[in-house]
């Protein structure tokens, strides 16, 4: 069927990407130092290597002809699109990025940001967390945002404190066993 009839999207690849969590009204993008370099690295190999390795396939592909049926530029285009979405992702967060070092805490007894906390629920069930920027958590790994609901219930918290942590399911007790930081 001719193009001409079929309602086709520039952007019908953006349900496919992780929606990036959003940062509350009025706070800042607090980052560790390592999380800070992590995206920026991305955003260089992206710049320097992904990108112009996609753009010399697809400047390859559109010399070989018809376009309309051409595998390798229809992807590249497709990458190419994705690749400056991820790009204009990176620059936005690393422009409003506040880096935090967590090894600069003054209040070592206390659960701040950059904070390692080892905590037991209700249930018995102990847990180790850190808490982390937006950009970098990662709950299976135990990293967790400085605006998820159990860092928020942590922030403040010393050891022996038992904080509560409201949850759809009900209210949970956590008791702190200990807060470490990096050295």
């Amino acid at each position: 069927m001719n193009k001409a009839f079929v309602k086709e999207s520039d952007h019908e690849d953006d349900d496919d990407l992780p929606q990036a969590q959003a940062l509350p009204a009025g706070t800042k993008n607090y980052m560790t130092p390592e999380g800070y370099e992590r995206l920026r690295t991305e955003l260089t190999q992206l710049m320097n290597v992904e990108r112009p390795a996609v753009v010399q396939v697809v400047s390859w592909a559109a010399s070989n002809g018809d376009r309309s049926e051409n595998g390798d530029y229809l992807y590249g285009k497709k990458r190419l699109r994705e690749i400056d979405r991820r790009m204009r992702f990176l620059t936005k967060r690393l422009d409003i990025a506040e880096v935090v070092d967590p090894k600069a805490q003054p209040n070592r007894d206390q659960a701040f940001f950059g904070a390692t906390v080892y905590y037991v629920d209700k249930a018995g069930e102990e847990h180790t967390v850190t808490i982390v920027g937006v950009d970098e958590a990662e709950p299976l790994a135990g990293k967790i945002s400085w605006i998820s609901p159990v860092a928020r219930a942590l922030i403040k918290a010393k050891e022996g404190d038992t904080v509560v942590l409201r949850t759809p399911a009900g209210i949970d007790e956590l008791d702190i066993l200990e807060v470490r930081y990096p050295e």
